[in-house]
């Protein structure tokens, strides 16, 4: 049956054998039947299928309403919305109706009475699911009126209607929500007072307005969201009301590097000359790296939570410093350097909540500390840890580059520099071309190049030569003589800078 040729009257939806259901029993049953097919349920999710998915697929076949409690940036709203693709496609409603009201069990005063005068011919109109959908953003200016309704002069005097009559009531965003999905975001900023005209609604399906005496048992699926730190810092979920909410389920950030990069290489927004900019696995592996090395640094607020919009965020930066370089040179093709990684900094900072020590560092030095972490955890995927050749040197695989540098050379590599220009800068240190071709034999030679630029960082970031901010680049040198002059273009807030990285200095 096509939407041109459902029933347009009561007399036939009636004929059609259409029966009511609750919301819930629609979710239900559309859910076990994806169940049944091994249908993904809840698509673009992932990290959730052991874990979350289930608890809230458990939730939906219970029939309870629903708490997604977790940090900020972990896909709760988007669950919630996702919940609407298992509503039937469509429903019908009482034409006109306020309440999405059922023709066959009609609760507004408007749809009794339509029924009341035209019977059967009660023109009948299809609500299609995505309608079925409303989200309100619990904010401290919220008002009962918003949620629930209020008595409307205007409608009083239009009507010529006193007060006393219940169709005077202009209706709220829930009772307007009937039949659909209602999400309350960030559930504990409502003010408590408006908690309190939850309860009714949750447990007993009343609405109490300025005094009316309303029996109306709407029709709803709840999806709250709230953040743990809310709980504590800007206010709670009355007990009450935490109660009568059936079922709260517990998100999380991704476990594994794997899912962060699916996760970000989904929601990444590039533009079509951005998709062709070659990025390196390794750069997308120290994008995903910089959120958990964010996640338990001692400046970041780990009650804040360190969203999955960081990376998402710094990828699409990543991709536009290349461009950004490869347009100043005139290139017609670009592959990630790690020193495009200057340009994800901004993402950072405007993503995380620093402790009072991270204030004290500043948010540009807290941002290029990750990145030097993260540089130095992935670093040991791909070469020998330095630390095991340190009473060893002779057997170190860096010698040969670590001895060019204790010979007083030095070696520049600009933000800006042209491919040739970099590759000519790079392959100029002894050794690393050798200590490439050993561990990394069969890569092909656009990664090669990125893995000796990579060496180099990660030798600096576990002190076996020195790396300094200039203010268009960094500068590789010996770590001893850095300790006795300054690079050119290089300032003392630069130093400074530099050492609370790490940048010549053993952590």
């Amino acid at each position: 049956m096509t939407k041109t040729n459902f029933p347009k009257t009561l007399g036939e939806l009636k004929a059609s054998g259409y029966q009511s259901k609750s919301i819930k029993t629609e979710l239900r049953e559309n859910l076990i039947k994806k169940l049944q097919k091994k249908e993904t349920v809840f698509a673009g999710i992932w990290g959730y299928e052991e874990t979350v998915i289930p608890d809230l697929e458990r939730a939906i076949l219970a029939g309870h309403d629903v708490n997604l409690l977790g940090l900020r940036g972990q896909a709760k709203t988007r669950l919630a919305r996702l919940m609407v693709l298992l509503l039937d496609e469509y429903i019908p409603i009482v034409e006109g109706s306020e309440l999405n009201d059922d023709p066959l069990k009609p609760l507004s005063r408007y749809a009794k009475d339509k029924l009341a005068e035209m019977g059967d011919n009660t023109p009948i109109a299809w609500m299609h699911r995505d309608e079925r959908y409303s989200e309100k953003l619990a904010t401290p200016d919220v008002s009962i009126a918003d949620l629930i309704g209020d008595v409307d002069p205007i409608k009083a005097a239009t009507l010529k209607l006193p007060y006393s009559d219940e169709r005077v009531i202009h209706f709220g965003l829930i009772p307007r929500s009937n039949r659909s999905i209602f999400v309350i975001n960030e559930l504990p900023d409502l003010q408590a007072r408006i908690q309190v005209a939850l309860f009714n609604i949750l447990q007993e399906g009343d609405i109490q307005i300025r005094g009316f005496k309303i029996r109306m048992p709407l029709d709803l699926q709840f999806v709250f969201t709230a953040n743990p730190e809310d709980y504590t810092n800007r206010g709670s979920i009355v007990t009450p009301l935490k109660d009568r909410i059936d079922s709260q389920i517990i998100t999380h950030y991704p476990k594994t590097l794997d899912i962060g990069k699916r996760i970000t290489q989904q929601e990444a927004n590039l533009t079509a000359e951005q998709k062709s900019i070659v990025v390196h696995e390794i750069a997308k592996d120290l994008i995903e790296q910089i959120a958990f090395e964010a996640r338990k640094s001692e400046f970041i607020d780990a009650k804040s939570g360190v969203s999955a919009r960081l990376t998402i965020s710094a990828y699409e930066n990543l991709v536009a410093a290349a461009e950004r370089r490869s347009i100043l040179n005139s290139e017609k093709s670009a592959s990630i350097r790690v020193s495009d990684f200057i340009g994800v900094v901004p993402a950072i900072t405007g993503k995380v909540e620093l402790v009072y020590e991270g204030e004290q560092e500043g948010p540009g030095i807290v941002a290029q500390n990750l990145i030097g972490k993260a540089i130095r955890t992935q670093f040991l995927n791909y070469f020998p840890d330095p630390e095991k050749f340190r009473k060893q040197k002779e057997k170190s695989p860096y010698k040969k580059i670590t001895d060019w540098f204790s010979e007083g050379n030095k070696i520049d590599l600009l933000h800006d520099m042209s491919q040739p220009e970099f590759e000519k800068a790079i392959k100029a240190v002894p050794g690393l071309s050798d200590l490439i071709k050993e561990f990394h034999k069969a890569q092909p030679d656009a990664v090669k190049l990125f893995l000796m630029e990579f060496a180099l960082h990660g030798l600096a970031e576990y002190s076996q030569i020195s790396k300094h901010n200039l203010t268009a680049g960094n500068q590789f040198k010996d770590l001893l003589s850095s300790m006795f002059t300054l690079p050119k273009n290089f300032s003392e807030d630069e130093g400074d800078d530099d050492e609370a990285l790490g940048g010549g200095r053993k952590r």
